[in-house]
């Protein structure tokens, strides 16, 4: 995991996010999960600061591996993930539209859990907080 900068912020986030089909309904195939992906990067050119590091599915639900900006709320990502790659596989795939119509293809909800730093290292990091005013340079302490 990278550490990134903004103007003035500096970050390491990582999500792992899954959902759902709705109703559970197994159509992600691999011949529509080639375009779901396909939907998710177009998404991440929208906003070029989002670095999509893994996706996967099963027939019915989406894993994926994002870096976000704290900028960003994560409620405000899937949200946007999923409905522009809902849109995109609905004017792609005509059985997907008749199979919901005008609802939405994915569950309301969504898993999320952060990526990160292991716990032991990150008390490390903090008990040795004082040291950084006193030279030493703890940097590869995160490796």
């Amino acid at each position: 995991m990278r550490i990134r900068q903004l103007n003035h912020t500096v970050y390491q986030t990582e999500y792992h996010i899954v959902w759902g089909t709705r109703y559970r309904r197994k159509f992600l195939k691999n011949y529509v999960r080639a375009e779901l992906v396909k939907a998710l990067y177009k998404t991440q050119k929208r906003y070029p600061d989002w670095y999509l590091i893994k996706i996967n599915t099963g027939n019915d639900h989406v894993h994926l591996l994002i870096e976000v900006p704290p900028k960003y709320s994560i409620s405000e990502v899937v949200q946007k993930l999923k409905a522009e790659s809902a849109g995109a596989l609905k004017r792609k795939f005509k059985f997907i539209s008749e199979i919901y119509g005008e609802t939405g293809i994915w569950s309301t909800g969504y898993f999320v859990s952060t990526v990160g730093l292991n716990e032991a290292n990150i008390r490390k990091y903090i008990e040795r907080q004082n040291t950084f005013d006193r030279g030493f340079d703890l940097t590869g302490e995160f490796e």
